[in-house]
This record gives structure tokens, C-alpha cells and sequence, in this order.
């Protein structure tokens, strides 16, 4: 069994691997999920001219989204600059008017929609993703993979003071 003081350095050095190992995998992340790292915002979806002809001859009017991801807080504004009104779940939009739907909890919902060919409008809204929240992903996966690593690393075995280097063979 190594000595008290090494068993401590194994400790803390293997936390700080699991941590920067956890950060990196963390941070890849991060740059996946980017849409969602900002503070809430009102995000504004219009309805250009011409788009329940196009609905009806059942083609996608080419600004409007399937399916939109906000984070919680967010307000959509739909306005309709149609000539037509049309429906966002519970929202009733008349021609040339607006109408607003506040985000304000964590949800996947399909709204109904008279401005898609589909009849449908998938809203994701997600947790904003914060630097809180990074800093909690690294600390709650690199606090156990260090600790694991430093379980692994005592079964490893150490090496005493004047053995740092293999003897040589010194022939003459």
C-alpha cells in the first residue's frame, strides 16, 4: 500500500483529469446545444402574403420553420401579413394583425396551424442553458470519474524514492 502523501496526490491528481475530462466532453456539448445558451428574447415569425394559397395547394411557404426551439421565457410574435387569418394553437391571428405566445415553462407541444401544409407546428422550449449550468455539468461528471480514477490508481503500484529510473548496464 503506497504511503499517506501519495495516496492524497493520486486523489487530487485524478480528480483534476476527471474534471478536465468531463469539461471537454462538457463543452463539446455546449456547442451542440448553443441555440439554447442565451437569455429569453421575443423571437418573431411572420406570415408573408400569399401563404394560404400556398397551404391549400399544399406546399411549404419557404420562411416558415417546421419546427422552432426557444428557451423558456421567450415570447413568440406571430404577425400575419397575409390576407388570410390564420390559427397557432391558441392563438387567432386576423389578416394584418399579430398575437403573441409567452414560452413559460420547459415543453414539446405540436400546435395546431393553419399556415403549414402539415395543419401542425412543433414548439420545443427548453431551459436556457447557462454558465451555472455548464459549471454543474463538469462538477457532477468529473467529481465521480476522478473519484473512479483514483480507485483505479491505487491498485496501480508507486514508485520509492531512488527508484525513478531503471538501473543501466553499464558494460566496460
Amino acid at each position: 500500500m503506497p504511503p499517506a502523501p501519495l495516496i492524497v496526490k493520486r486523489i487530487l491528481y485524478s480528480l483534476l483529469i476527471g474534471i478536465a475530462i468531463s469539461a471537454l466532453f462538457t463543452e463539446l456539448s455546449f456547442l451542440v446545444l448553443k441555440q439554447t445558451a442565451r437569455p429569453p428574447q421575443t423571437i418573431e415569425l411572420t406570415i408573408p402574403a400569399g401563404t394560404a394559397e400556398s397551404v391549400a395547394r399544399g406546399e411549404q411557404p419557404p420562411t416558415l420553420p417546421d419546427n422552432m426551439v426557444f428557451v423558456v421565457g421567450d415570447v413568440l410574435l406571430v404577425k400575419n401579413q397575409d390576407a388570410v387569418a390564420h390559427q397557432l394553437g391558441p392563438l387567432w391571428i386576423p389578416a394584418g394583425a399579430s398575437g403573441q405566445l409567452s414560452l413559460s415553462q420547459v415543453e414539446n407541444v405540436a400546435f395546431e396551424c393553419s399556415f403549414q401544409p402539415s395543419k401542425y407546428l412543433g414548439l420545443d422550449v427548453r431551459e436556457p442553458l447557462t454558465l451555472s449550468t455548464r459549471v454543474y455539468g463538469i462538477i457532477y461528471a468529473g467529481l465521480p470519474l476522478g473519484l473512479l480514477i483514483a480507485v483505479y490508481s491505487l491498485g496501480a503500484p508507486s514508485r520509492k524514492k531512488g527508484q525513478n529510473a531503471p538501473a543501466k548496464n553499464i558494460q566496460p
